[in-house]
């Protein structure tokens, strides 16, 4: 599903070049369960916005389902990222004046689609994460992790290929952060392919494998036989 070849990413900062990716390797298969994780700085983030089609390469290639990204213009990327990838983010990234409802449809509008089929999936995605009761409720009638469910369901109401989640218990607390990984893991019982970025190894360890990045480079892979059992 996601081959990384010779990744290598270069920033330009005045006269100053930093890299930071220095030359990935990397394998992840359908309905893999991944950590990726390490410090700020080690180049885990940039990773994570190469995986998601909102950054290209300078070297190397990633191919996607089959589909070398490397060669693809803005506008094929933009549909990529729409139908191949739900994102997760740490801020929830919701619209404040919108219901949950009216969130979790938003990217289906970009794909065209007949309004009573938006809502139908939007209802369904938010059942899904439990919030089947909570439609008309705008962000700030809900709760972080209830806000954090609906950003869950507006991932999957595209039926993506991959969920990619970036840090998304650091605004909650650790009880509440344990909701959304238990979501998480079942989500992956279902079949769905998860990637998490993280710099906690107790939220890494809910995911059946750990890839740790530092300087720029896959330092360490491994099964979570824990996780796994």
């Amino acid at each position: 599903m996601i081959e990384l070849r010779g990744l290598v990413k270069r920033y330009h900062m005045g006269e100053e070049t930093v890299l930071a990716l220095a030359g990935v390797d990397l394998f992840i298969g359908r309905n893999e369960y991944v950590a990726l994780i390490g410090p700020s700085g080690s180049g885990k983030s940039t990773l994570m916005n190469l995986i998601g089609c909102l950054d290209s390469a300078t070297e190397g290639q990633y191919i996607l389902n089959g589909r070398d990204t490397s060669s693809l213009s803005e506008d094929e990327l933009a549909a990529v990222r729409n139908r191949e990838i739900g994102f997760v983010f740490q801020s929830f990234h919701l619209l404040p004046r919108q219901t949950a409802l009216q969130n979790v449809m938003q990217p289906l509008v970009y794909r065209r689609m007949a309004p009573a089929e938006r809502r139908r999936r939007a209802v369904e995605a938010l059942a899904q994460v439990g919030l089947g009761d909570r439609l008309e409720h705008r962000p700030n009638q809900l709760s972080g992790g209830q806000r954090q469910r609906v950003a869950v369901a507006r991932a999957l109401v595209g039926q993506p290929s991959i969920l990619l989640a970036d840090e998304p218990t650091g605004n909650l607390d650790s009880r509440t952060s344990a909701e959304i990984m238990a979501l998480f893991d079942d989500l992956h019982a279902q079949g769905q392919t998860v990637v998490v970025v993280t710099h906690e190894p107790d939220i890494a360890a809910h995911c059946r494998r750990t890839i740790r990045v530092r300087d720029g480079l896959v330092v360490e892979d491994v099964i979570n036989t824990a996780a796994a059992a």
